[in-house]
């Protein structure tokens, strides 16, 4: 039982859309400012959850995963002129593969250090693909993000078993979440930062758009264009039968309209502000499917094996990245494409003001969707011959 009943619609979206309110005016803060608002809104989202005041999940949330996330891809994308894009977009790819590197290093790493029998699903699966199926499954989710996760857990049966998944859906969701706080926080360490080239395209850069040229009219037609968007490559997607492509098709159909018509898309201003909004609302409904009772108490050692296989992601992504002379800002972004997907890092980039980086975020955060069913998959089979 939760303050607030998973039933409660609007009761819901408003505690999504006040803990995302309340992390703009907290970011305001001295101690705010060094947290930023993403990180303060996942911390309060899952505070929120843990202490019953929020379910972990109900239809609000679903609402939020299925009409909020695909809208903030057009929104941040609007002003994406591929033109000036290439660069950014090819080192955010070598970012991206450095990211998966360690993302598999971790995964071998950790399993092959713990003995995951005790995780033994009570589902009838051979015990031959326990950690067969495990390894696949974190590394799939690692390399790009919970739709990959979804996959993976059918190829590997662990999805029969609905306390064990539901224990590591947990894991996922909570150490997803806190990664990503320390993801925000890592561009604010001074120490860090200094020992990285410097981000000069965009960080600094001043905004096109001023609250001034905002107006109901231009937010208006934002909306509708994003929505249109969306529409329009949900109607290709069916039609061609690839529901995996959905994400990579708006994406496609976006920046070929912002790169062919600029002027006309840099009318629709607001889009990339309103887009900041609903992606920390995206955040806290993330945060929210942290059940850290669930997780304790089904599979603990689950806890240690993400924890060993993000650190050395972490490590892996830091070390090999500074030797290719990588900026914080583009290993951050390709880290949260690689950990949870292409929504997230958009979002997370729009939020820390890193707007050259949006785009090849999105762009990096599908080729995982590729790349992490694969990867999970040749694990989980090649974990088995050895």
């Amino acid at each position: 039982m939760t303050l607030i009943s998973p039933d409660n619609d609007f009761a819901l979206m408003a505690s999504l859309f006040v803990i995302a309110g309340g992390a703009f005016l907290a970011e305001k803060t001295k101690f705010g400012a060094h947290l930023t608002g993403a990180v303060i809104a996942i911390l309060a989202a899952i505070a929120a959850a843990n202490l019953r005041i929020i379910p972990h999940s109900a239809p609000a949330f679903d609402f939020v995963f299925s009409y909020f996330v695909p809208v903030l891809i057009p929104l941040f994308l609007f002003k994406a002129n591929l033109r000036h894009m290439l660069f950014e977009t090819t080192r955010m790819t070598v970012a991206f593969l450095v990211a998966s590197v360690g993302t598999i290093l971790g995964v071998i790493i950790a399993v092959s250090l713990l003995d995951l029998s005790s995780l033994a699903p009570a589902a009838d699966i051979d015990p031959a693909l326990r950690e067969a199926g495990i390894a696949g499954l974190f590394a799939s989710t690692y390399i790009g993000g919970s739709v990959n996760y979804a996959a993976l857990g059918e190829i590997t049966g662990l999805r029969t078993d609905a306390s064990f998944f539901s224990a590591a859906t947990a894991t996922d969701n909570l150490f997803s979440a806190v990664f990503l706080s320390v993801l925000a926080l890592l561009p604010g360490w001074k120490w860090l930062a200094t020992r990285f080239t410097s981000h000069e395209h965009g960080e600094e850069k001043t905004r096109e758009v001023t609250p001034e040229r905002i107006s109901a009219m231009s937010l208006t037609l934002s909306v509708a264009a994003a929505i249109s968007f969306v529409a329009i490559g949900d109607a290709i997607t069916a039609a061609i039968e690839l529901p995996s492509l959905r994400y990579a098709i708006i994406t496609l159909l976006v920046l070929v309209v912002a790169t062919a018509f600029p002027h006309w898309m840099k009318k629709l201003h607001g889009a990339f502000e309103l887009g900041v909004g609903l992606a920390f609302v995206f955040f806290a409904a993330i945060a929210a499917g942290a059940n850290l009772i669930a997780m304790v108490q089904i599979a603990p050692l689950l806890i240690v094996v993400v924890v060993i296989l993000l650190s050395v992601h972490l490590l892996v992504l830091l070390g090999v990245g500074r030797m290719f002379r990588l900026t914080l800002p583009e290993l951050v972004t390709a880290s949260n494409a690689a950990v949870l997907g292409a929504t997230t890092a958009p979002a997370l980039a729009a939020a820390r003001g890193w707007h050259d980086l949006v785009t090849p975020g999105v762009l990096v955060g599908v080729l995982g969707y590729a790349l992490g069913t694969f990867a999970g998959t040749a694990i989980f089979h090649l974990w088995n011959l050895f």
